[in-house]
């Protein structure tokens, strides 16, 4: 299955686009404010212990989302290019199981792979209706204009938030069914409480009977993860340290980013990558919003991601202990990665 592009003839007018596309920005500027509040004290909390962390969630400026979009096409990040291969092969095999579906997408970025699974609704005669969530409003906003300008059938709904709010304030289903999509390995940036959270919030979103797609990211040779983490471009450096810059601008701070470098290893005994910043000398750091300053030692690090690597029976059986009763494992010849289509079951 190839992704299909409409004939230019065929794309839709403007007006058009604008009347099948509606984005929904979740909180009010009251809440905005207490939503940036509650994440400066989780920064206090990263950069107060020891070991230093930061939540992941402060890669996604736009800078940073763009940067992640050029991570995913480099020849070393295998992870894109394997999992859109298995939705070319099986998206058929999704669409035959659900039917008639809305794909509601968590993380949606510039929802390339998307397309691939609204070929194969289409390609059934499915009505197509969509509702990408991003907390990046820029790139959420593009990517479905053009969207909507290769799929003159298509409606989107666009939710600008945190994963957490758009699960609890999920519009009505419009179609028979619904279908939650979190594809491209994502789950293991999760630590396993926040697994447990996750979990939690899905099934709720969920009426018995719909569905949840899952891609996960399998155990693999150490070399191979630690070349996806360490591109011969540097994008992904780039990319993590675009978070301090991020840092920068939300909290009014001072980190030098020439003074801190990119450090990523696969930790084989808890499969998984780890990926920090570690500061190239003893160093100051001030982040005024928040009425923080940081000491670092040379060579301390911060935590910045994880990336978990899973054994795809575990995680089925996971799946099924949550009520989310696994239809169909699908993976590439290499067993590399795993897409999982899940049906929610009764209590």
């Amino acid at each position: 299955m190839t992704i299909s592009k409409t004939a230019s003839s065929n794309v839709s007018s403007p007006y058009t686009i604008e009347k099948r596309l509606q984005l929904q920005h979740l909180l009010s500027s009251t809440q905005a404010k207490e939503i940036k509040q509650v994440d400066g004290s989780d920064v206090v909390k990263g950069l107060s212990q020891t070991p230093k962390s930061l939540p992941p969630r402060y890669f996604y400026d736009d800078k940073g989302s763009q940067l992640f979009e050029q991570i995913c096409e480099l020849p070393e990040y295998y992870l894109t290019r394997t999992e859109t291969a298995i939705l070319q092969k099986y998206a058929g095999e999704v669409a035959s199981f659900t039917g008639a579906c809305e794909l509601v997408e968590l993380g949606s970025g510039s929802s390339t792979k998307t397309r691939v699974l609204l070929d194969a609704y289409q390609e059934l005669g499915y009505p197509l209706r969509y509702l990408p969530i991003d907390v990046s409003a820029g790139i959420l906003e593009n990517s479905a204009k053009d969207l909507l300008a290769d799929y003159p059938s298509l409606q989107v709904n666009g939710i600008v938030s945190t994963y957490e709010l758009a699960l609890e304030n999920l519009p009505a289903a419009e179609l028979p069914s619904r279908a939650i999509c979190f594809i491209g390995s994502t789950l293991g940036n999760l630590k396993p409480e926040e697994c447990e959270r996750f979990f939690s919030q899905i099934t709720s979103a969920l009426q018995v009977g719909e569905y949840f797609l899952l891609g996960i990211d399998l155990q693999k040779p150490a070399h191979l993860l630690n070349a996806a983490y360490n591109d011969s471009q540097g994008v992904t450096a780039a990319f993590n340290l675009n978070m301090l810059e991020h840092l920068n601008w939300k909290f009014d701070g001072n980190f030098d980013t020439t003074q801190f470098e990119h450090w990523a290893f696969y930790n084989e005994s808890q499969h998984q990558i780890e990926m920090h910043l570690k500061s190239k000398r003893s160093q100051s750091v001030h982040l005024r919003a928040l009425d923080l300053t940081v000491e670092f030692e040379m060579g301390e690090t911060i935590l910045t991601e994880i990336s978990r690597k899973f054994d795809i029976n575990v995680m089925q059986q996971y799946l099924e202990a949550r009520r989310l009763k696994p239809l169909q494992v699908w993976t590439d010849a290499d067993r590399w990665f795993g897409l999982v289509l899940c049906q929610l079951q009764s209590a």
